[in-house]
């Protein structure tokens, strides 16, 4: 969300509502939607990536398929976190361009430094060359390696705690699940998002930082450890629903192509 990715990587909004009605007063109802077309065309691939090295991770663990595995045995939790850890590492790769085209085209706010996604990546690559594609990558990486397991961990004990046992998942097993699951990885993970928000603006009009280290002790020093937490409550009102959708539809479609 715009709002989440400005509260982050600038200090001058008092909230949620300053950001909402600063970002109106000046740039008009298209402010709330900068950056939004790139993400969205994407986010089908970076969804395949996560849920498909996920599963892939946790046959290899388990020597078993996900059909098996509901009906018979079920997979010990260190698989669990262990294979959403790894499918965390390969989302990385795919997600760090993605991400940084996002951050920077939701806080300009001159309409002449980025025309679009693709103009925003070739600004970036003529400046920083390929590795400026990747800034903030280490940041994202402390952000979706555990994260993404514990994305997965909280998804299997609680659709486990609501289905009987040899039955597959109810649909509201999985929405509830889903939501859960993503509630608690939004929790963890908030604190390295600021951290990346303000990594990828460095160098694209944002305040410069050596790293990610240098990032982290600069915002503790000026802003407090209140600014680790920019954004939670945005990003929980929309984990909840965005996740137990996200969880149904996968759920759904490995039981259809797996049957």
């Amino acid at each position: 969300m715009w709002t989440q990715v400005r509260l982050q990587s600038q200090s001058k909004y008092k909230g949620i509502f300053d950001c909402v009605a600063r970002t109106y007063t000046h740039e008009g109802l298209h402010g709330f939607f900068k950056g939004m077309a790139f993400p969205v065309l994407t986010v089908a691939i970076s969804n395949a990536v996560v849920f498909g090295s996920y599963s892939n991770a946790l046959d290899y663990l388990t020597q078993s398929r996900s059909r098996e595995r509901n009906q018979d045995k079920q997979a010990s939790l260190t698989a669990v976190f262990t294979a959403g850890c790894f499918s965390g590492f390969t989302q990385v790769f795919v997600s760090a361009p993605i991400d940084l085209v996002k951050v920077r085209l939701q806080n300009q706010t001159r309409m002449d430094q980025y025309r679009g996604p693709v103009h925003c990546l070739s600004v970036i690559f003529r400046q920083d060359g390929f590795r400026g594609l990747f800034r903030g990558m280490w940041a994202l990486a402390l952000r979706d390696i555990p994260c993404c397991g514990l994305y997965f961990l909280p998804y299997e004990v609680t659709c486990r705690m609501l289905t009987e046992k040899g039955k597959d998942p109810g649909v509201f097993a999985v929405l509830m699940a889903g939501g859960i699951a993503g509630v608690v990885t939004w929790a963890f993970a908030t604190p390295m998002d600021v951290v990346k928000t303000r990594l990828q603006m460095s160098g694209g009009g944002g305040r410069v930082y050596r790293g990610t280290l240098h990032c982290v002790t600069v915002s503790l020093r000026e802003e407090g450890i209140r600014v680790f937490f920019k954004g939670l409550l945005l990003n929980s009102l929309r984990a909840f629903p965005v996740n137990a959708a996200t969880f149904l539809s996968y759920e759904s479609l490995i039981r259809t192509f797996t049957r």
